[in-house]
């Protein structure tokens, strides 16, 4: 299948390192292991910090211009794909382009992770969000990340359209770091946190953190810390130093022997979507200790493959290490449970096969549109 693709929110390109651009790039690579033709058909990123009528007037104007490029661009190639995807929309990241090339060459039309925010219809997001709901209605396949967006998004998009399609990862470095033997574990408990020291919610998880661990002082554990970034001081200056260790942000290739070599991943996940640390952790085959956030439920089994509490509750979060510092081979079987879960189901070869799945669903349902025209 020849798909053309585009992600608003954060270009593949983008020279800044994040969740939701690694997960653009798996969704590509996921789909050319299925044998798809992909064509990035744009890089232009719609998404802004600030709100406005005006803001968002121009770039929607940039959009439809980007749009018309491209429209003349494939006309004269000849390029025609047999489906459109977009990877990431919401109010602050509308897309004007996918609706309209899917328009004009009568495309079936797919979104993965899309949100819905009702607070935003009005205000200076109105204009965002008024677009957003307009390709969501077009969209003949829309698959939210998790399920906790599944609620916002049913007003706009009927039930045939709508699913959740789980995020996942390439495996195989993780899976590889995780074979080789590690020592049971055993005190001082060796503590892993993942995430860029930035202010907002990065910097409220890394506080949130140092207060768990700050109730648990008594207990024997240390902390590696893996992550720079403009709040790097203040950040660092949470924990004690003699029991924190600063790695600094690591290149990817580096990650899974880190994942490997600890007992616990430690993050609180303040507004966290999902948390791709918190996939790649349990990968190699390491338990997580987390906050209970929007889509961590569905990537980690409590219980099982780690230990969830509320949202910012740092004496529940405190409790949850308590539990398994005192008891060791807690971490041990929740890292050999995780690393199973995520063969099972997070891994590249599953999210191919989901994102696969969700295409056909785009294009019956626009054959179905068409044969009622």
């Amino acid at each position: 299948m020849k798909i053309a693709f585009t992600a608003p929110m954060k270009p593949l390109d983008h020279p800044v390192p994040s969740g939701d651009r690694t997960m653009g790039r798996l969704i590509v690579k996921a789909l050319e292991t299925r044998g798809h033709d992909l064509r990035i058909a744009s890089t232009f990123r719609s998404w802004r910090k600030d709100g406005a009528d005006a803001i968002q007037a121009k770039v929607r104007s940039e959009a439809l211009e980007e749009a018309d490029r491209i429209s003349a661009e494939w006309e004269a190639s000849g390029y025609r794909p047999d489906l459109f995807l977009t990877y990431h929309l919401y109010h602050k990241a509308p897309d004007w382009i996918g609706p309209a090339l899917s328009d004009r060459f009568d495309l079936p039309y797919a979104v993965v992770e899309a949100s819905r925010a009702p607070k935003r219809q009005t205000g200076n997001w109105a204009l965002g969000f008024a677009a957003a709901d307009q390709a969501l209605k077009r969209a003949d396949a829309v698959a939210a990340i998790h399920n906790a967006d599944l609620g916002c998004l049913k007003p706009v998009v009927s039930p045939g359209r709508l699913q959740v399609l789980l995020p996942f990862l390439d495996a195989t470095p993780f899976q590889a770091a995780s074979e080789t033997d590690r020592p049971p574990a055993s005190p001082p408990l060796k503590l892993l946190a993942v995430g860029m020291m930035r202010e907002g919610d990065k910097q409220r998880s890394f506080e949130v953190l140092a207060e768990a661990l700050d109730d648990i002082a008594a207990l024997p554990w240390h902390l590696t810390l893996v992550g720079d970034g403009p709040a790097m001081d203040h950040v660092l200056g949470l924990f004690p130093a003699d029991r924190t260790t600063w790695l600094g942000a690591l290149p990817p290739d580096r990650l899974p022997a880190e994942y490997a070599a600890h007992d616990l991943l430690v993050w609180p996940a303040i507004r966290e979507a999902f948390g791709l640390a918190l996939l790649e952790a349990q990968a190699s085959g390491t338990g997580v200790i987390a906050g209970d956030t929007f889509g961590v439920p569905d990537i980690v089994r409590n219980g099982k493959t780690g230990l969830l509490s509320a949202e910012g509750d740092a004496a529940a979060f405190a409790a949850n290490l308590r539990r398994v510092i005192e008891d060791p081979t807690l971490a041990d079987r929740l890292g050999h449970a995780a690393r199973a879960h995520i063969a099972e189901n997070h891994s590249l070869a599953a999210g191919a096969a989901r994102l696969d799945a969700l295409l056909q669903r785009a294009i019956d349902n626009h054959l179905q549109r068409a044969s009622k025209r």
